[in-house]
């Protein structure tokens, strides 16, 4: 990793933020138990200005509603502390829960933003939902779209992208003054890592962009995605750090090789079942949280492809 500018450019970050309170985020986590998924509100403390990363939209598969209540949770948390959202950020195109990112961007505002690679995920599954011609596959659903090495600010607090592909090909990490969302590429270090198996996805690449991660300072706080409470432990968790994801993941800790890991997780992913809410999810969420267009009825619908996949 010695000619990785970019990671050396996270390092540099996190290590000044490591010096330097003021560039150390606020961070709080918003857990979602019907998806086991975590959202954030990551703010600067000095001038309020916030990002909300891997929002969740409710979504009953039974009756096809939606509703708010866990979006309502991060509007009542960020207007009570009198943030200023500026980033509404998903860590990928996720295929376990819909993306509350509209809701939240029309009750808040916010610039809308996802990896380059999500145009490769929308022209994947543009083609499995047969979504025809009047879906754009261009990544123009979203405000910004963020490239390896890309920089920007939380208010005064310094963040870079960095590019993390395997899980999916659109996936990133977004490294905020000294933490880390890292989406799904790592749980907790006694439950390991996301699987590879999903169209783009691929373990070899997903165990180099881990370690790629890990090459961040290990004081680094890493905030994840989802948990999922690992056999022997009673409660969630989803803060963590690289010193402790290097020294005990359990798929990918200090000595794992990538053939290793690549059997582990290939073997691993073959017995595990889709996720009960993957064609909603991605279907809405290659979209940037939209539903898809109703139709002449005004109703709209997710198509479910039969014996596609």
């Amino acid at each position: 990793m010695a000619d990785d500018r970019n990671l050396q450019i996270a390092a540099q970050q996190v290590r000044q933020a490591l010096s330097d309170k003021g560039q150390r985020p606020s961070i709080a986590g918003f857990f979602d138990e019907a998806t086991n998924t975590v959202s954030y509100v990551v703010h600067d403390p000095a001038s309020g200005e916030a990002a909300i990363i891997d929002s969740v939209l409710d979504f009953e598969a039974a009756s096809g509603r939606t509703s708010n209540g866990s979006a309502d949770r991060i509007v009542e948390y960020v207007t009570s502390n009198d943030l200023q959202v500026a980033w509404l950020i998903e860590t990928h195109a996720h295929a376990d829960h819909i993306s509350a990112a509209p809701y939240l961007q029309e009750k808040l505002g916010g610039k809308l933003a996802i990896g380059r690679g999500i145009i490769r995920v929308q022209e994947v599954f543009g083609k499995l939902f047969n979504a025809g011609t009047d879906f754009e596959r261009d990544g123009s659903q979203f405000d910004r779209l963020f490239d390896d090495g890309d920089r920007f600010h939380i208010g005064e607090i310094e963040a870079t992208a960095l590019h993390v592909p395997g899980h999916t090909p659109a996936d990133m990490a977004f490294i905020i003054g000294d933490a880390a969302f890292i989406g799904d590429t790592m749980f907790m270090p006694d439950f390991g890592t996301a699987r590879a198996d999903f169209p783009g996805g691929d373990a070899g690449q997903l165990f180099r962009s881990i370690r790629r991660l890990l090459e961040l300072p290990e004081e680094t706080r890493l905030f994840l995605c989802h948990d999922y409470k690992a056999p022997g432990r009673d409660e969630y968790a989803w803060e963590t750090s690289v010193g402790q994801q290097r020294a005990h993941n359990v798929h990918v800790r200090d000595g794992v090789s990538e053939e290793e890991f690549v059997e582990m997780r290939t073997t691993r992913d073959r017995k595990l079942a889709m996720p009960a809410l993957i064609m909603p999810s991605v279907q809405v969420n290659i979209r940037g949280g939209r539903l898809p267009e109703p139709e002449d009825n005004g109703v709209s619908y997710i198509k479910i492809p039969v014996n596609a996949v």
